[in-house]
């Protein structure tokens, strides 16, 4: 007689039910992997990556503009002080021009012979040697004549200019006596020529203008 076999349920005697539940015992571990990598289980996001060509474009374009600043600097710079140099080369024909004009029109005869003296200390080239020919006749006319004159300057500017001189307009008042006689004050205006020369600038000529 047949030994009795142990009843089995349906599900265990059927093979391709028991194929798929040991199919999705197997696959249970990656669904819940699937689960755990949702939204509470993604790492936390990092920080954003950084664009090595866009880093590298950056750099050249800064180095330009510092260039470009330091440039824009020295070129103000160089123009500042060269303004500069103009202004104080202006300034100096200037200052020449009305010490010269007040040198010819502040004589005194109780002293015209340092007065001349300064006047050619003052004076270069032609107009030295002119005024140092006449020199003696003038200091004798003005001991005769114990004349004084003093002049004023009343306005001086700069006429026009180049690499190593200037014309300068110079109006003065000038007050005049002979003998004690007190006489009237004339405008005088001048053209002077400034030079410059190896002991500075000097006067180089001289008009009268009206």
């Amino acid at each position: 007689m047949a030994e009795d076999l142990p009843a089995r349920s349906p599900r265990e005697s059927h093979p391709a039910l028991s194929v798929a539940e040991r199919d999705d015992d197997a696959s249970s571990p990656a669904g819940d992997a699937d689960e755990l990598s949702g939204p509470l289980g993604d790492a936390p996001p990092g920080p954003p990556s950084v664009q090595p060509g866009r880093t590298r474009a950056a750099v050249p374009v800064a180095v330009l503009v510092c260039i470009a600043c330091a440039a824009l600097g020295g070129w103000l710079g160089f123009r500042a002080w060269q303004a500069h140099q103009l202004s104080t080369g202006h300034a100096r024909w200037v200052q020449v021009a009305r010490q010269g004009a007040l040198n010819l029109t502040t004589i005194d005869y109780t002293r015209v012979d340092a007065d001349v003296q300064r006047i050619l200390d003052s004076s270069t080239g032609r107009f030295r040697d002119d005024f140092q020919n006449r020199s003696q006749p003038f200091v004798d006319v003005v001991k005769q004549a114990q004349s004084k004159s003093e002049g004023t300057i009343t306005e001086a500017a700069l006429e026009s200019t180049n690499a190593n001189s200037a014309q300068v307009l110079v109006s003065l008042a000038v007050k005049t006596s002979a003998a004690g006689a007190q006489q009237d004050t004339k405008s005088w205006r001048m053209r002077i020529q400034v030079e410059d020369t190896g002991d500075g600038a000097k006067v180089s000529n001289v008009e009268f203008v009206p």
